[in-house]
């Protein structure tokens, strides 16, 4: 039968237009209904344009609907897609700028940390309402989060709804790439991995090629080769030091240790512009919305105008997912992020882990990996304590479980004294209060 996929945020232009190229690709959903949602009526007009215009040059049987009303989009869909944005540069902008004053010089702030916890904080009640309507109009969907901060969100409807939830985060199979080019092989014949800990705090513990640990080669290209070295310095000081290699870029991981952002002359050695696709410097992201917002509507239409849409499969997990669970029931094995039942046995049961996943046409089923070095866990663990604490704290309207989150935040703990911690919280939730549910 036709299949109906959702997206709901689907004025994120870049991802619902790459995710339904990919989706339409394979056979058996090649002629399924793609519903577009968004409370951006202008946004939505340009994605429904651009999807249009990749089933006409694919020539896909596939239908594509538009609307605001979110009900609609979802009654009956088999598969749902989250990209939604809670609040634009204006307001999030304070995320990065308000602990900029007490010291804490974040790059991102989208995953955890000050910033990571107050945009959390403003998201997670719309997600609770998306996750409800889901319950109501498509109870048996599968749905794919793309929204950050991905672990504290997933955390949160997985316990709190009864949604066939998982997050997806690329930095996984991106990294898998890059250093399958580092390493010179073929990522598709040769490489094999083994990858776990939490979204963005996640390791290799096995990287194989042609079943050889390729890590003592991946040590002797980063210490002889410079160039290499400086493409992703932040996380490449992490592999010498730690001995395993993370999943997310270095710009994003500066913010989530202690080591890289708590003097000036630490920010400006490993946190300079230039360093990977992720510049590590003060406020990237914001800078780059900012850039943007009085062209992106010219950037849209420029790419509506290209003559040619690329119609190849990217790398993306989540048309697999969809088609191994209801499209031609291929297995597809990817790590996405599910509550920790006994799942990663030396960190915080019940938080939320990034694991290998199988979905099939059973459904998505996780992947036991057992304890992560002990080494590790103790970064991993307290940044999983932290975002616990930030999870209950909104679940119980407890701002004081919010303070104790930021208190132990490796970096903002770093940089900050107990009170400046203090006084900084009370200073976010001031700045967001028109946005908050606690």
């Amino acid at each position: 039968m036709k299949k109906k996929i959702a997206f709901i945020g689907a004025g994120s232009f870049g991802f619902t237009r790459v995710l339904a190229r990919d989706i339409l690709t394979f056979d058996a959903l090649k002629d399924c209904e793609i519903a577009l949602m968004d409370i951006d009526p202008e946004r939505l007009d340009y994605i429904k344009q651009a999807v249009e215009k990749i089933v006409k040059q694919g020539n896909y049987p596939a239908t594509v609907s538009a609307t605001t009303d979110r009900k609609k989009a979802l009654e009956g869909a088999d598969g749902v897609l989250i990209t939604i944005l809670a609040g634009g540069v204006d307001v999030w902008r304070h995320d990065i700028e308000i602990p900029k004053k007490y010291g804490v010089d974040i790059n991102v702030g989208d995953t955890r940390g000050p910033a990571g916890v107050f945009r959390y904080l403003r998201t997670a009640p719309v997600m609770l309402d998306i996750a409800r309507d889901i319950e109501k109009y498509a109870p048996n969907a599968i749905v794919l989060n793309y929204t950050n901060p991905m672990a504290m969100l997933c955390r949160t409807l997985q316990s709190e709804t009864k949604i066939n939830v998982t997050g997806l985060c690329h930095s996984v199979q991106g990294t898998a790439w890059m250093l399958s080019n580092w390493l010179g092989a073929d990522i598709n014949k040769e490489v094999t991995y083994l990858c776990a800990g939490i979204n963005h705090l996640s390791y290799y513990l096995e990287y194989k090629v042609n079943g050889e640990d390729a890590y003592l080669k991946l040590r002797k290209i980063l210490t002889e080769n410079k160039k290499i070295y400086d493409e992703e310095i932040v996380r490449n000081e992490m592999f010498l030091h730690l001995d395993y290699y993370i999943t997310e870029s270095s710009g994003h991981n500066s913010e989530y240790n202690p080591w890289f952002r708590k003097r000036k002359e630490l920010i400006e050695k490993y946190c300079h512009p230039g360093t990977g696709w992720n510049p590590g410097y003060y406020a990237y992201i914001r800078d780059e919305y900012l850039a943007r917002e009085n062209t992106w509507r010219d950037d849209i239409k420029k790419e509506l105008n290209e003559e040619n849409v690329d119609l190849k499969r990217g790398g993306e997990y989540a048309a697999y997912i969809f088609n191994a669970c209801f499209g031609d029931y291929t297995p597809f094995q990817f790590n996405g992020n599910v509550q920790n039942f006994g799942l990663i046995s030396n960190l915080p049961e019940k938080c939320c882990v990034e694991v290998p996943v199988f979905a099939c046409r059973e459904g998505l089923r996780p992947v036991h990996v057992g304890a992560l070095p002990e080494h590790l866990s103790i970064l991993v663990n307290t940044s999983a304590v932290c975002e616990e604490l930030a999870v209950e704290g909104f679940l119980e309207s407890n701002r004081r479980k919010i303070f104790y989150s930021l208190l132990h935040d490796p970096l903002t703990s770093a940089v900050c004294s107990m009170q400046e911690i203090s006084d900084m919280t009370d200073e976010m939730f001031a700045a967001n209060e028109e946005w908050l549910t606690i």
